[in-house]
């Protein structure tokens, strides 16, 4: 044998050791084909969108008031009390009775229309509005703790990946499977 052809049958022989040494390798620690998903965390977004609420609210007042004086009231106090007035005493005791019967007959019957007055109440309904926030949520991806072998990391998918994640060519497969 030459040298030349001894020199080819060697380096033949190391190369498919090598080879058979790299496949031998790979057989006995396979490159995972999955990664073991450790946790899952969604990420939410929160929009706040203003919204208009009404509602229809009974408002009491006071009446408007007829007789601001109160002219009705102390004028039929006063004919009462001076009727009772009349009806006490004789002679001159009589007609001071009446002055006075009609003098604290028309204070009564003014507190009295005023008292009345004062609980005198006219209702009505009045619409009311005011701005609220309205929020709602949505979920844009998921935080993903994984473990590859012996490394852990982290990703963000766009969906939930189940327990594990599809690994090629040493590299995590993020993309939804159609199925």
């Amino acid at each position: 044998m030459n040298k030349s052809m001894l020199t080819g049958v060697i380096a033949g022989a190391i190369a498919v050791t090598a080879i058979g040494g790299v496949a031998g390798y790979k057989a006995l620690n396979p490159e995972p084909e999955f990664a073991e998903v450790l946790a899952v965390k969604p990420v939410t977004e929160t929009t706040k969108t203003p919204k208009e609420v009404c509602e229809d609210v009974v408002v009491n007042e006071q009446a408007p008031v007829k007789d601001p004086n109160r002219i009705a009231g102390t004028a039929v106090g006063a004919v009462a009390g001076g009727l009772l007035g009349n009806q006490i005493g004789g002679g001159s005791g009589k007609t001071i009775a009446t002055v006075a019967g009609a003098a604290a007959g028309g204070y009564a019957g003014n507190q009295v229309q005023k008292n009345m007055q004062e609980k005198d109440v006219v209702s009505r309904t009045e619409r009311r509005c005011r701005t609220v926030q309205e929020s709602s949520s949505r979920t844009i991806g998921y935080d993903v703790r994984y473990r590859l072998g012996e490394e852990e990391g982290q990703v963000r998918m766009d969906h939930e990946p189940g327990p594990r994640i599809p690994v090629k060519g040493g590299k995590l497969q993020l993309e939804a499977s159609a199925s």
